[in-house]
């Protein structure tokens, strides 16, 4: 007898980061929702990757497959959306597999889903000196979420995050409503039903790093998916790094691609021939305009 798809699948993108990519797993070995799969999808990293994935899956007891292709420069996006298709679950989280979850990450989210809208998500930023010093143990207790902790390690890269590590529901909430930061598709923490995904056809291949993600959650915003914010209830931590792919060519061309996708401020729309945001790439997941 076929065993049920779960409900809920978390993808992860990698590229050559096999032990961020462990301390993650041993996050989700410890969530408080045991019903879920983790995609783990590869932008093509070596042997290591996959030897690791492959000890994980069976030390941490976790739903692990493995979606790669092969490296050819920066194609987040591409193995992306190939993760999207092949995910079983209804209900998608996606994060970076260097970022460890709190143990209620993928409950929350759960939690949080409801028709018409898609969930965003916060990170604590954690310093690079800190991130060298965090032990499987502290993954497993979840210290590293705890103030003792960051306060021996001199962890938080921003003392403002020390709101996101509240354990109250209550709090967090409303915290969640007062914050002035704006609900986005974060590429570190966010989540949607995977038919509001394929409905805006994934992400754009044509982008790369960064604001992809953004892009992906306007197109969501313009099929009236509207954003939940939960940067202080959905919460992992994320150590801080260089980012050497940072080419100011390709951020310029990602913006220009964005602002189309934004289309022009709704006060304007009245003036003819104004293009209206898009809800559609014809660069995702199926290449080519929506089928009727």
């Amino acid at each position: 007898m076929s065993r049920e798809p779960p409900a809920l699948s978390v993808i992860l993108s990698t590229y050559e980061a096999p032990d961020e990519l462990e301390r993650a797993l041993w996050g989700y070995s410890v969530q408080t929702c045991p019903e879920f799969e983790v995609v783990v999808a590869d932008d093509g990293s070596g042997a290591e990757t996959l030897d690791r994935i492959e000890r994980l899956r069976a030390a941490t007891g976790v739903a692990v497959s493995h979606v790669r292709q092969e490296d050819d420069g920066f194609r987040k996006c591409r193995i992306l959306n190939r993760a999207i298709v092949e995910a079983r679950g209804d209900y998608l989280i996606l994060s970076d597999g260097d970022c460890i979850p709190r143990d209620d990450f993928v409950d929350t989210h759960a939690r949080l889903a409801r028709p018409g809208f898609f969930v965003s998500g916060g990170r604590v930023r954690l310093s690079s000196a800190a991130g060298t010093r965090i032990e499987k143990e502290d993954v497993l207790d979840g210290s590293l979420f705890e103030s003792p902790w960051l306060h021996e390690q001199r962890a938080l890269s921003r003392w403002r995050d020390r709101s996101k590590l509240t354990r109250s529901p209550r709090r967090a909430a409303w915290l969640d409503r007062l914050t002035t930061t704006r609900a986005t598709w974060n590429g570190h923490n966010a989540s949607a039903w995977k038919t509001d995904l394929l409905r805006v056809n994934g992400f754009d291949e044509r982008m790369t790093y960064p604001v992809e993600d953004r892009e992906l959650g306007e197109r969501l915003r313009n099929a009236r998916i509207r954003p939940l914010q939960a940067r202080h209830r959905a919460v992992c931590a994320h150590v801080e790094h260089d980012r050497p792919w940072l080419d100011p060519e390709a951020q310029a061309r990602n913006e220009r691609l964005r602002a189309e996708t934004r289309g022009v401020p709704r006060p304007l729309r009245i003036f003819p021939g104004f293009a209206r945001g898009r809800d559609w790439t014809e660069h995702g997941i199926r290449k080519g305009p929506r089928r009727p």
